[in-house]
């Protein structure tokens, strides 16, 4: 049995190594692989004294040679294929264990120049991988270093074999690498302004490559789709962003639908913008109340008060540990979701007796909230959607606004409180569907009008939720996502009880939308930023 092993990343060959020539194996390997074995007191072969060709080229040229490739592919049931290796002298290879040389590390380095992204595509390699995985009934191939202490327990287990199922899965994956790598080098590639160059070499790039190469991996069938009759499935980027939805540990209830996975990703979006302790209620991919508290406990009671009609078989968010005193408050209502970063063992034995309730744990800590790239505060940096035989894409809106972006633009200046509550209510909005008007006061939503074609409809619509829930609007902050077009929509929400109101601004009767706030005797600030959520 013959082993060929060439690996960029080092991780665990030595290891791997001596557990195939402990089974048997002939270890054939490449360069700097060969040298690390050979360190490690290991009987390894050269790939050039296989080929009787030596490595050229700086190494872009070791591995492409019939005796590397032919003992790959050859198929041991087809006579002829094994006459051909024994007339040309080709011995046949049986693992094939590779990395490839590391092209996404090194183009995620600032200043990464498009000769070093060059040099970092693999040729060899992918050859290899691809020669092997077409032959799996007959090679297995590791392309990882994950894969490396399964596999040798299954080949010792095995008497040096690994079983059907196994080699195929291997395979799969194997080509899912080649199709991951080639995909980041088109996107690479395909998004370089040739002939533009930042400072220090590295080329200039657009955010949309001219080829979109969609990379993501299955996490799980799903029972249907929005409506039963649909069929569905979730799946997670290559490379997650921390405190995602994707990368949350289910520890109780049924399983999650497609609804219940949409809805769970609005509610933790919205509340883990929050620093102080948040809870979110989201219904139909709306927030039905959000507020801020003391802990989890005082957040949801807040939030809670907004729209407890809607709240009923809601999805609730907090980006705070719930504690036994939260989980008792929650397990009063029929709620389908619950998420947090954590939950004490006094609140999972609250939960114990409700055991379709879906709780969800997703881990907070690998998220900046001072900065940092879109990723590392845990957002996506893209957004997609869908359209007939095609597909839109934009940045992610995730401008936060800070008070020193705020533009006052009445007469009347807003109160330390009410910019507090002007900012609370613009970070909500963001996450309602447009036209989105929202009332807020005292860290807490007091009324929510989303999704109506008119927004005059959507301020009416969140003043009567507020009736309903009992709730004052008088003195109330409120947001709206996007300008006033005319100054009946400010009559509305003054009407209803606002004191302070914040928009966009950028219409063409900008100054009619201000003559009236100060007519009423309100404050207004302009944000400058529209946040259109459809």
């Amino acid at each position: 049995m013959k082993a060929l092993i060439s690996v960029s990343d080092k991780t665990g060959v030595a290891e791997l190594a001596a557990g195939l020539a402990a089974l048997g194996f002939d270890l054939i390997s490449t360069g700097g692989t060969a040298r690390l074995l050979q360190d490690a007191g290991l009987p390894v072969t050269e790939v050039a004294e296989v080929t009787r060709f030596p490595e050229m080229l700086d190494g872009r040229v070791k591995t492409l040679h019939p005796k590397v490739h032919g003992g790959l592919l050859a198929r041991r049931d087809i006579p002829e294929h094994m006459a051909a290796l024994a007339a040309h002298g080709i011995d046949a290879i049986d693992l094939l264990v590779v990395n490839l040389y590391p092209f996404e590390a090194t183009v995620a380095k600032p200043g990464c120049t498009l000769a070093d992204a060059i040099e970092n595509i693999d040729i060899g390699g992918p050859a290899m991988v691809r020669s092997a995985a077409k032959n799996w009934k007959d090679v297995a191939v590791l392309t990882d270093a994950a894969q490396y202490a399964p596999a040798l327990q299954e080949l010792r287990d095995g008497n040096g074999k690994l079983s059907e199922a196994t080699r195929f899965a291997l395979a799969v994956a194997a080509f899912n690498r080649i199709s991951n790598y080639d995909a980041a080098i088109s996107d690479y590639l395909s998004s370089i302004d040739f002939g533009g160059a930042e400072a220090g070499g590295a080329p200039r790039r657009g955010l949309f490559p001219a080829q979109a190469n969609g990379r993501f991996v299955k996490l799980q069938d799903l029972r249907y789709g929005e409506n039963a009759h649909q069929q569905a499935a979730l799946y997670r980027d290559l490379w997650p962003a921390p405190g995602s939805i994707v990368t949350a540990e289910q520890v109780q209830g049924k399983e999650l639908s497609y609804n219940n996975i949409a809805d769970a990703d609005a509610a933790w979006e919205c509340v883990k913008q929050f620093s102080a302790p948040a809870c979110v209620i989201v219904k139909h991919a709306n927030p039905c109340g959000v507020a801020v508290g003391l802990d989890a406990a005082s957040a949801y009671a807040k939030a809670f008060q907004t729209d407890p009609t809607s709240a009923f078989g809601g999805i609730i968010a907090f980006n705070a540990p719930v504690d036994a005193r939260a989980a008792e408050q929650v397990a009063r209502q029929f709620v389908e979701v619950l998420m947090a970063p954590a939950f004490t063992p006094e609140a999972l034995a609250v939960f114990k007796s409700k055991q379709n309730v879906r709780l969800l744990k997703i881990d907070l800590s690998g998220v900046r909230r001072d900065g940092g790239t879109d990723f590392a505060r845990g957002h996506n940096a893209i957004d997609f959607k869908r359209v007939g035989s095609g597909l839109l894409m934009q940045t992610a809106d995730n401008h936060a606004l800070q008070a020193a972006d705020l533009k006052v633009v009445t007469e009347l200046q807003p109160t330390p409180q009410q910019i507090g509550d002007l900012l609370f209510a613009w970070s909500v909005a963001r996450f309602v569907k447009s036209n989105a008007i929202v009332f807020c006061k005292d860290g807490m939503t007091v009324g929510v009008g989303a999704g109506q074609m008119s927004r005059l409809d959507s301020a009416r619509i969140a003043s009567i939720k507020a009736g309903h829930a009992g709730l004052s609007l008088q003195g109330s902050a409120v947001a709206s996502d996007a300008f006033f077009p005319f100054r009946d929509g400010l009559d509305v929400v003054i009407d209803h009880g606002a004191a302070c109101v914040i928009q966009p601004g950028g219409s063409v009767r900008d100054q009619e939308v201000i003559d009236a706030a100060n007519d009423r005797g309100v404050a207004m600030v302009f944000s400058g930023v529209r946040h259109f959520r459809h």
